[in-house]
């Protein structure tokens, strides 16, 4: 049991050592995600990050998929904040 407390916190040093996350791995984890999603994923969204700031952009068939996709970039590690200029477009 002890040996636990011991390594816990050195473990989580570990990750506190890499620094901050860039812009490109940002970029691919959102791009992952949004293609992962089953209602979202075939949507044409394009994907930018700038300091850790999301920009996406493109075309989503309605708010829903609009709110989901900036929902989506938010949950990424290192992402700072969304800048969701997608538009709403039927077909």
């Amino acid at each position: 049991m002890l040996f636990v407390f011991v390594l816990t916190p050195l473990l989580a040093d570990k990750d506190k050592d890499k620094g901050p996350i860039s812009d490109d791995v940002i970029v691919d984890q959102v791009k992952v995600k949004i293609a992962d999603d089953s209602e979202i994923g075939g949507q044409a969204i394009q994907v930018d990050s700038h300091n850790g700031v999301v920009v996406l952009t493109g075309k989503v068939t309605n708010d829903k998929f609009k709110a989901k996709a900036e929902k989506l970039a938010k949950k990424v590690k290192g992402v700072t904040g969304v800048d969701n200029r997608l538009a709403i477009s039927p077909n």
